[in-house]
């Protein structure tokens, strides 16, 4: 998709989304994280309300992750107690899972566990927030998954009215979040693109969408906008403007960061090492090979296929079983159903795959199929990074990286997977790493 530009700036391009937002709903609110794009985003939402002499509160939701910068904290604070004139804030410390992806023993924890008390990073804020014990929330199951909330809260708020969800996502952070803007065949509200039909009335819009991170920090400065101020601490720390994330840290993307916690928040960095199973081996590795993304090299006197029932061998039971299952399934896609491929990739195939003579019923119908009599042990970057191929290579990369859901693979979770490390969780949650 060929990128088309405006004969206005960023700023004005989103000051006229939001406008059309107020003028097209009945109830909004802004999902806010404390990182610099959703923060730009309330800051645009909140002068365009001053501006226009609107009256009537829009719902803040944040969801505290416990394990989270203080700086972020007191940014936080700092603007629900500002504008509490302009916004109903949803401060939320309940038990949430979430991933960990610095530990093949304990694939997932609970924030705000409060059977894990003790080894909290932080005490609950000095806020009037939202807990286990007084939410009047009639979806909320302790235990529940992060996205799972998101979106049952979502249906909540707007009790059946028309209802924006602003989310303060770009789309030249990640080719995902492109996506979501890019994609045509999908629903949206008067087929504006920054916008995605969620259910019902339920919309989230994205006003910000074609904002630079450059553009981020101009109107910081150009308009005097309260911003975080952990993030003046990774720019001094020499992490690059493009690479600043807030999270929470054992994430699969967070965690190449988790050693930040031990320079910038020194006093909390114990806590943070402590709170969840393999988090100092996390801030050792991230990083490096073992878990961060540079080229994996295969071992001497191995295949890509010994080497990955090698890795297989060495894992938990469950886990094991987690991977074996899901390289089954995607074995068997590989075989079936394959892939739709645009005649230009079609040229030079490996041996190992065949070209149907028939159009894909998925994507553009001008490309072919394609499938694999059997999987290669590896192929040039071409088809691999691509994804137009399985191989023991791309499975094994896949164990190295701890990427339990095999997202790299594109796995999506499901509900019952859910419930099944849910069930790992509980089997595991009292595992201390020594």
């Amino acid at each position: 998709m060929v990128k088309k530009y405006l004969n206005k700036n960023v700023y004005i391009a989103a000051y006229e989304r939001i406008a059309y937002i107020f003028d097209n709903f009945e109830k909004i609110y802004v999902s806010f994280s404390g990182g610099k794009d959703s923060g730009v985003l309330l800051n645009l939402v909140l002068d365009y309300m001053r501006t226009n002499n609107i009256k009537n509160k829009i719902g803040v939701l944040f969801l505290d992750l416990e394990s989270q910068y203080n700086l972020t904290i007191e940014y936080i604070t700092m603007m629900l107690h500002n504008n509490a004139d302009l916004t109903e804030p949803y401060w939320c410390c309940l038990p949430l899972n979430l991933r960990n992806a610095v530990s093949v023993f304990e694939p997932f924890w609970t924030c705000w566990d409060s059977e894990q008390r003790d080894k909290w990073v932080r005490r609950y804020p000095n806020f009037d927030c939202i807990t286990e014990y007084n939410h009047k929330f009639p979806f909320f199951e302790k235990y529940m998954e992060f996205e799972s909330f998101v979106s049952a809260f979502g249906k909540w708020y707007s009790g059946g009215a028309k209802t924006a969800c602003l989310v303060g996502i770009r789309s030249d952070e990640s080719l995902n979040r492109f996506r979501t803007i890019a994609t045509k065949n999908k629903d949206s509200l008067n087929n504006l693109n920054w916008t995605t039909k969620l259910s019902g009335n339920l919309y989230n819009c994205y006003p910000i969408f074609d904002w630079s991170v450059q553009d981020v920090w101009i109107g910081n400065a150009k308009f005097g906008w309260e911003y975080n101020k952990l993030y003046d601490m990774f720019y001094k720390a020499g992490v690059p403007l493009g690479a600043q994330r807030i999270c929470q840290p054992y994430g699969d993307d967070q965690r190449i960061g988790l050693n930040l916690f031990k320079v910038i928040e020194p006093d909390v960095w114990a806590k943070v090492l402590n709170r969840v199973s393999g988090a100092n081996f996390g801030n050792i590795y991230a990083g490096g090979k073992i878990l961060g993304y540079r080229k994996v090299k295969l071992p001497p006197g191995h295949t890509w296929r010994s080497y990955t029932k090698l890795l297989l061998g060495t894992l938990p039971e469950e886990t094991a079983r987690n991977y074996k299952s899901r390289f089954i399934k995607f074995i068997k896609y590989w075989h079936r159903t394959g892939c739709p491929i645009s005649p230009k990739d079609s040229v030079n195939l490996p041996k190992e795959a065949v070209l149907l003579d028939k159009i894909a019923k998925r994507g553009s119908k001008d490309k072919y199929l394609l499938i694999y009599k059997r999987i290669p042990d590896k192929l040039d970057n071409k088809f691999e990074q691509k994804r137009l191929a399985p191989t023991w290579r791309r499975m094994a990369t896949c164990i190295l990286k701890n990427d339990q859901l095999c997202k790299s693979l594109s796995f999506a979770q499901t509900k019952k997977q859910r419930e099944r490390m849910k069930t790992l969780l509980m089997k595991y949650k009292n595992l201390r790493e020594y």
